[in-house]
């Protein structure tokens, strides 16, 4: 039988943080909290990740809302929001070390600001693209978009879903605005429905039915 990506897709982002309680307020506050659950952990960690979660929303007033939202509840600006090439966006870090991009494609808005994400892309940074997207091909992934060795993206699995995205390392940092060196745990796990394994670039993932996170209790 046919594997598809609604069978395979991520069923949750999992945080690794020093303070969950603490997490959950930034994350309810920044708006983002539906989007990733939480784990208690202080396996060390310096440097870059590996990793980014980022925000795709309707202009740049929603960018704006969604940084300044950040901010305000203790997040660094790593890129303040500004329009580039492909539109306008910004990059802030919370305060467990997370970095978040929230971007738009328009570069100019047709309406008001709102608290609406239309995607939250997942984006891995990995030593070859290539072989990273084979590895979760083979894991039942399907690929919805490739760019030959610099970008991968494959399908999510429905609606509101948290997508999942390959880039070169040293190019995420780059566009991040951080140095691409990085050591530790990537104090991220991911809980799917591929069962329990490791990528090349040492990303986990669990079964989103073993998966034990933070409940607030």
């Amino acid at each position: 039988m046919e594997t598809t990506a609604s069978e395979t897709s991520i069923a949750s982002v999992i945080l690794e943080v020093a303070d969950p309680e603490s997490a959950h307020r930034f994350y309810t506050a920044f708006g983002v909290d539906e989007f990733v659950r939480l784990r208690a952990s202080e396996a060390p960690s310096n440097g870059f990740r590996g990793f980014t979660l980022a925000l795709t929303v309707a202009g740049p007033a929603t960018v704006d809302h969604f940084v300044g939202a950040a901010v305000e509840a203790g997040a660094t600006v790593l890129k303040p929001a500004a329009k580039s090439l492909w539109g306008y966006g910004g990059v802030v870090q919370a305060p467990d070390g997370t970095i978040w991009k929230i971007a738009t494609s328009a570069k100019k808005d047709t309406g008001p600001p709102t608290r609406r994400i239309d995607d939250v892309v997942l984006l891995l940074g990995v030593e070859d693209v290539k072989a990273s997207k084979e590895f979760y091909v083979g894991r039942g992934l399907t690929v919805a978009r490739s760019f030959g060795g610099k970008y991968a993206e494959f399908a999510s699995g429905g609606s509101g879903a948290v997508k999942l995205a390959l880039y070169k390392r040293r190019g995420l940092a780059k566009d991040l605005g951080v140095p691409s060196d990085g050591t530790g745990s990537h104090r991220i796990v991911v809980g799917g429905t591929a069962g329990a394994f490791t990528d090349p670039d040492g990303f986990a993932w669990e079964t989103e039915a073993s998966a034990t996170t933070w409940t607030g209790q």
